[in-house]
């Protein structure tokens, strides 16, 4: 499941999932597009009080500090029990804002017990200026445990731009100094990576590095749930995006077939369009072309709605749909009673509806894709 499907046909996709009879093969295909859709994802995010969790928190999920939902940030500790944020369009996918480590409330030699650390699928440990005592300590629990965790120095443009009107200003120069001071806090873990990030500008700095690492070592499920959920900050990110969603294109196209081969003469291969309207709903939303997350582009890179909303061409997802010229032919032959040869028509057409779903498939999600580089152009994120 997990190589493109461009060129998959209806015999492939068959054999892809195991099954020789079209019936049990779109029922295969409609599990385990649900599946991936119910898979759940916890990332948990911890660190010392005011270094940035919750504006993290908030970005990862596409959202400003002050939009509902938001994970409230302050310059004091808001954070005094687990707190967890579910995505806006993907509820499985749940980011949770842990205690500061070592604050009057939680004692680190305490943190794991008191936030359940069993629930959590990886830890990110953040810091705004150095990591300290209390962040080691809980990488050396983490790693006790068996889980991943990974180290974030948030706030990245406050650095920049508090020395970028110094004579001999060079940004790579500060991010190297930045990752330098890092490691030699995380020295007695090794060497492990620091990703720098601003929550403000996920498209600069190591976002899309972290993502990929986060990508590689999660499984295939938990993976498709993480690059849906991620805002599209870059043109790469969306690249990143449109490669995961072709993937699943056939398995759409086949769970939608309803009696793919059916006994009565001269019947049509059926189209379940609500699971096509699922998962072009699930593009539209995963690339930020619905109205909650241009609102929240608008805001933050200070562009009009209007201009953004301009350059979306593609119709709706359920228009779409209810467009959809999937026609599949049926053989007008007065054999159909000959033993078997019905069948074969049957299979041709539901080969041919087969065929026709996913280039209508690929050809909307292509529609979505050049949308949202209009709209990244729009809003002066596509360098």
């Amino acid at each position: 499941m997990a190589d493109s499907s461009a060129d998959l046909d209806f015999s492939g996709a068959l054999q892809r999932l195991g099954e020789r009879d079209p019936n049990t093969a779109a029922a295969k295909a409609k599990e385990q597009l649900d599946s991936l859709d119910g898979v759940t994802l916890n990332i948990a995010v911890t660190g010392e009080t005011g270094a940035g969790k919750s504006s993290f928190i908030n970005a990862f999920r596409g959202l400003n500090d002050d939009d509902d939902n938001s994970a409230p940030t302050g310059l004091t500790e808001t954070t005094k029990v687990a707190a967890m944020y579910t995505h806006p369009t993907k509820p499985n996918v749940r980011l949770w804002d842990l205690p500061g480590i070592g604050t009057p409330n939680f004692k680190a030699n305490k943190f794991l017990s008191e936030v359940k650390f069993e629930t959590y699928d990886l830890f990110i440990i953040i810091s705004s200026v150095r990591f300290r005592e209390n962040d080691v300590f809980l990488a050396k629990e983490i790693q006790k445990k068996q889980k991943r965790f990974y180290f974030v120095r948030t706030k990245i443009d406050n650095d920049v731009r508090s020395v970028a009107k110094t004579r001999k200003f060079d940004e790579q120069q500060v991010l190297c100094t930045i990752r330098e001071d890092c490691h030699r806090n995380l020295k007695e873990l090794g060497n492990p990576k620091v990703f720098l990030i601003s929550s403000y500008d996920l498209g600069k700095y190591d976002f899309q590095d972290l993502v990929d690492t986060l990508e590689l070592d999660l499984s295939e499920n938990k993976r498709f749930a993480l690059v849906q959920s991620v805002p599209v900050c870059s043109l790469a990110m969306l690249e990143k995006k449109k490669k995961l969603m072709e993937k699943f294109i056939w398995l759409a196209a086949l769970g939608s077939s309803v009696g793919a081969v059916v006994p009565v003469p001269l019947l049509s291969v059926a189209i379940d369009k609500t699971i096509l309207v699922a998962y072009l709903v699930s593009c539209h939303n995963a690339l930020g072309l619905n109205e909650q997350s241009l609102i929240a582009l608008s805001e933050r890179m200070n562009k009009p709605l209007s201009q953004l909303k301009s350059a979306i061409k593609s119709p709706l997802p359920v228009t779409l749909v209810d467009k959809m010229a999937i026609r599949p032919r049926i053989a007008m032959t007065k054999t159909v009673h000959v033993d078997g040869k019905f069948i074969a028509n049957s299979f041709i057409n539901a080969t041919e509806a087969f065929k026709s779903t996913c280039s209508v498939l690929r050809g909307a999600l292509n529609d979505m894709i050049n949308d949202m580089k209009q709209v990244l152009q729009a809003a002066g994120l596509d360098e």
